[in-house]
C-alpha cells in the first residue's frame, strides 16, 4: 500500500518472523504501523475453551492493526505469523507525519479501514444470523471479488485453507468440510484435487 521508499524515507524498520512467533498480543499499547512485505499475518482471538476466532489473515503489501494507532486503545487481537515473514515496522509518530504530509495516502488508508469496517460488520451479521453454508459462500465470494478482485463472473480458487475458513466464520473444521460438500452438491462450488473453487 505505501512503497517501501517512502517508509524508509521516514524511518521503517525491518524486521523479521517466524512461523508461529507473535508480533503483539491483546491489549497490548499500540506504537508501531506494520505493513508485510512478504509472508502471511493472521490476527485472531481465543475464546474460554481455546477456540480460535481469526479476524482476518494480511499477506505481501497489506498493513494490519491500525485502528488502535489512531484510537489509543489497546489491540483488540493478536497478531501471528502464518509463515516466516517480514514486515515493515514504523514508529506511530513518524506513521502519522507520514500521512499528513501525504494526503493521498492517507485517503488511501482511510478507503482501505473502510472496506475492512463493511467486512467486519458482514460477517458479525452472517456470524449471528445465518447457517454454515451461507456464512462460507459469502466469506468466500468476498474474498474473490474484494481481496482478489476476481469478478463475480469467473473462477475463484479458494486459497484459504478449511482451517482458516473455520476459524473467519467461527465454525468447527468438520462443520466447514460438511457444508463444503453440501454446497458442492448444490452446484455453487466445486472441488478438485482437494481444492475447492467458486
Amino acid at each position: 500500500m505505501i512503497s517501501d521508499q517512502l517508509l524508509i524515507d521516514y524511518g521503517a524498520k525491518k524486521i523479521a518472523l517466524h512461523k508461529g512467533e507473535i508480533l503483539f498480543k491483546v491489549q497490548e499499547t499500540a506504537r508501531n504501523f506494520y505493513q508485510i512485505i512478504e509472508g502471511e499475518i493472521k490476527m485472531n482471538n481465543f475464546n474460554d475453551d481455546g477456540k480460535e476466532f481469526m479476524q482476518g489473515i494480511f499477506k505481501s503489501g497489506k498493513s494490519f492493526g491500525e485502528p488502535p494507532l489512531f484510537s489509543d486503545r489497546p489491540y483488540p487481537a493478536n497478531a501471528e505469523a502464518v509463515s516466516d515473514s517480514h514486515l515493515w515496522s514504523l514508529k506511530k509518530e513518524q506513521f502519522f507525519k507520514l500521512l499528513f504530509d501525504n494526503p493521498r495516502i492517507h485517503f488511501e488508508l482511510t478507503t482501505t479501514l473502510a472496506k475492512r469496517l463493511h467486512y467486519k460488520a458482514m460477517m458479525a451479521s452472517e456470524i449471528s444470523s445465518q447457517d454454515p453454508e451461507h456464512r462460507l459462500i459469502q466469506l468466500i465470494d468476498y474474498f474473490k471479488t474484494h481481496v482478489h478482485k476476481i469478478a463475480f463472473d469467473d473462477v475463484y480458487k479458494v486459497e484459504l485453507s478449511r482451517q482458516q475458513m473455520a476459524d473467519l466464520t467461527g465454525l468447527r473444521v468438520e462443520t466447514v468440510i460438511r457444508s463444503i460438500k453440501s454446497l458442492e452438491k448444490k452446484g455453487l462450488l466445486k472441488i478438485k484435487s482437494r481444492k475447492v473453487y467458486r
